[in-house]
């Protein structure tokens, strides 16, 4: 993949399209993350900085449908693929 042309990862970026960490360009492209030396497919929300992650807490919704989040400290590490 043509990384020259993607945008730089920021330090905290959330899929929710309503949080104010959302940087739709970024999305354009394959992301992954590494979370304590593995990849995680799951990861809602992260910052590499304060090293967390928010991941689903099983099947739990919210009252607005949403999955419960909870939220895992380690190393974080974001990529392009």
């Amino acid at each position: 993949m043509d990384t020259s042309s993607a945008p730089p990862l920021p330090d905290h970026l959330s899929i929710d399209p309503r949080s104010p960490h959302h940087v739709a360009a970024v999305f354009e492209h394959d992301i992954g993350i590494r979370f304590n030396g593995k990849d995680r497919l799951d990861v809602e929300e992260y910052c590499v900085s304060e090293g967390w992650v928010k991941v689903p807490a099983g099947k739990t919704l919210d009252r607005k449908g949403k999955p419960l989040l909870i939220k895992i400290k380690g190393k974080v590490e974001a990529f392009y693929r």
